[in-house]
């Protein structure tokens, strides 16, 4: 199990800001929400924001704001877990985030289990230490990121937490500044899937919870999920899971 020396959230430095340690006694990590720069290599290197950078025990730790205003989330720690210890993640040299916000969440959550002398303390931190390396190892693996794919991924969590707003390509499109044509090519690109295939796949998953535990008709359910006309959503219904609402209702249900 993990051990937490200090963990913190959204410290912001000024623009003057610059942290050298030539021997680091633990594990550090670190994750910008500013650019910042790290020496690496011998130099130091300009970095954007949403790039972590962790550091094992007895490495140099040099890093400092690049232009203002530098804020972080870091976390020093001791550990003899393998998913640490033999982590494939690079040792100080920063990579890219692939979802920043979850990160900057755990940290969230690691500063308060830190803080709090709870009864499952232990457990809870190593846990979400765990789930962090988990979207480590995942921002690493895959790949090139783009501030674009940064506005993408905002855009997709909205859809999912909010299936039922009133969702169209046009719309979309103008949030992010760009094409409607555009939005459907990347946004495929980048998922997998299309942006509206992503609303409606969505909705249909709200729509089964919503049959399945909830007292609602049919024509609630179908506004609560952001559609206007029940027809429309049961021949939607019906085209993705093969059943009506309320024959899939009966079934779950049965």
């Amino acid at each position: 199990m993990a051990h937490i020396h200090f963990v913190e959230s959204n410290t912001a430095h000024a623009g003057n800001f610059e942290i050298e340690v030539p021997v680091g006694y633990h594990w550090l990590l670190v994750i910008t929400r500013t650019p910042g720069q790290f020496w690496v290599n011998g130099a130091f290197r300009d970095y954007p924001a949403h790039s972590a950078i962790l550091y094992r025990p007895s490495q140099k730790v040099h890093y400092r704001a690049s232009a203002g205003q530098f804020i972080n989330d870091w976390i020093r720690f001791e550990a003899d877990e393998p998913y640490i210890t033999e982590s494939p993640l690079p040792l100080g040299v920063p990579f890219a985030l692939n979802d920043p916000d979850y990160c900057h969440k755990l940290f969230e959550l690691l500063v308060t289990e830190h803080n709090f002398n709870r009864d499952c303390k232990e457990s809870s931190l190593d846990s979400l230490l765990r789930i962090l390396f988990n979207k480590l190892w995942e921002s690493y693996f895959q790949g090139s990121i783009t501030p674009q794919y940064y506005k993408l991924l905002k855009l997709r969590t909205a859809i999912q937490n909010q299936p039922g707003g009133y969702w169209t390509v046009s719309g979309m499109a103008d949030s992010l500044g760009i094409s409607p044509g555009y939005l459907q090519n990347i946004y495929k690109k980048t998922f997998g899937i299309s942006c509206m295939e992503d609303v409606i796949s969505s909705r249909i998953r709200m729509a089964k919870e919503y049959l399945i535990h909830n007292a609602q008709s049919i024509a609630e359910v179908a506004f609560l999920c952001g559609y206007q006309n029940v027809e429309h959503f049961c021949r939607q219904f019906k085209q993705i899971t093969g059943h009506t609402p309320r024959s899939y209702q009966k079934h779950a249900k049965g």
